[in-house]
């Protein structure tokens, strides 16, 4: 798998990565300037020359991953039987300066309801750099027309028309992936609480609603077995208390405030850590 696939394969599984280029060059060295390997959590995917100066790469990129760096890092490795050496000798004679770019893992968002406020979401999501997933189970609203207002997305958007029973589609979402649920239907909806609340794995949950919608939801979902615990991990009403309209637009923009702030906060939380 060359190093392109390699960074897809990570965005796909959810995975932190770091991009390693050899930036520039000076004498005799195992590639030229511009190639390209990324190293994951536990693989690797491409190569920039083998040997000493690539297993040294391997090694400060995974400490980079470890540590949770998120600025990138320039290094220069001088290929000599001179040279410190962890791995072998490697005696071309030159010398390179190896680029680290950290790849962190991108936000997961699903929307589940791509009416008018999930477009105008997903619209504003788009600008951004997510895994943007849209569920329906209507047709027409994941239309390639009606989607075509995201054909410049930065953002990768994957969408799920799914007729039947789309909570099914909650076991395909990534881990940490932020759940909002906004359907045109209140059967739909209670079945995505109750399934997104049995699975353990999500960033958030988010239901759109008024406090009546929500009174009537904690009674179904108690009688489904669920408890306070699990009521408290559910957002509603979804976005920012100060930001209020009915209009879709203000609700997305809202809503899409929000999610960027828990963005924010765990990218300070993981900065902290490393």
């Amino acid at each position: 798998m060359n190093w392109l696939s390699g960074v897809q394969q990570l965005r796909d599984a959810g995975l932190p990565g770091v991009l390693v280029t050899v930036a520039s060059v000076r004498g005799h060295t195992p590639r030229e300037g511009g190639a390209k390997m990324v190293v994951g959590p536990t693989e690797c995917h491409g190569t920039i020359g083998g040997g000493n100066a690539e297993a040294v790469a391997v090694d400060r990129a995974r400490e980079l991953l470890r540590d949770n760096v998120v600025e990138p890092e320039l290094t220069t490795l001088s290929l000599s039987d001179k040279a410190p050496y962890q791995h072998g000798v490697q005696c071309c004679g030159g010398k390179m300066t190896l680029l680290f770019e950290p790849l962190p893992v991108r936000p997961a968002v699903a929307i589940f309801g791509a009416g008018h406020v999930g477009l105008e979401l997903a619209r504003v999501l788009a600008r951004h750099e997510v895994d943007l997933h849209l569920i329906d189970s209507r047709p027409e609203q994941l239309a390639p027309e009606r989607l075509a207002v995201l054909a410049d997305a930065v953002a990768s958007v994957h969408v799920h028309q799914v007729p039947l029973l789309p909570e099914t589609v909650l076991a395909e979402l990534p881990s940490g992936t932020h759940v909002l649920i906004m359907t045109h239907d209140h059967a739909e909806d209670i079945a995505l609480c109750d399934a997104a609340l049995r699975n353990g794995s999500f960033g958030s949950i988010g239901l759109i609603g008024s406090a009546g919608k929500w009174s009537r939801f904690r009674k179904r979902l108690l009688d489904l077995g669920q408890d306070e615990a699990a009521l408290a991990r559910v957002t509603t009403p979804i976005g920012l208390p100060e930001l209020r309209g009915k209009e879709p637009a203000v609700i997305a923009v809202s809503v899409a405030a929000a999610l960027l702030a828990k963005f924010a906060e765990r990218a300070r939380a993981e900065a902290m850590q490393g």
